[in-house]
């Protein structure tokens, strides 16, 4: 089971709402492979006890997370790193979408890649 307490750093005086920084902390580490797919994470009630937070507010973490396909949770097994990360699917058909209206217009890698770059900065 992973020890998310170790490394989830949170921020009271932030803008941003706690589930949703420990959300996109979850995301960055499933991201960068600290979380590998099929991990198990801890328990809604452990997490919360781990980083000071209340139990709902991991819920809806959690809730978010899974209801995004970053997470699955396998009923009393408890919550697990997806398998596949959705934003590979999605990215791939937009690549490939886009790399096709290029081939379509006329348009190289190198101009292509500048409109990626353009828009992405």
């Amino acid at each position: 089971m992973a020890g998310l307490g170790e490394w989830v750093r949170l921020d009271a005086q932030s803008a941003s709402p706690l589930f949703d920084q420990l959300r996109t902390q979850i995301i960055d580490v499933v991201r960068d492979g600290r979380l590998e797919p099929g991990t198990r994470l801890p328990t809604v009630r452990d997490l919360a006890g781990q980083v000071g937070l209340a139990v709902n507010t991991v819920a809806r973490a959690y809730r978010e997370l899974e209801a995004a396909g970053i997470l699955e949770t396998r009923g009393r097994f408890g919550t697990f790193v997806a398998r596949v990360d959705p934003a590979d699917t999605v990215m791939a058909a937009a690549a490939h979408a886009f790399a096709e209206t290029a081939r379509q217009l006329g348009i190289g890698k190198a101009e292509a890649l500048r409109y990626l770059d353009a828009v992405l900065d």
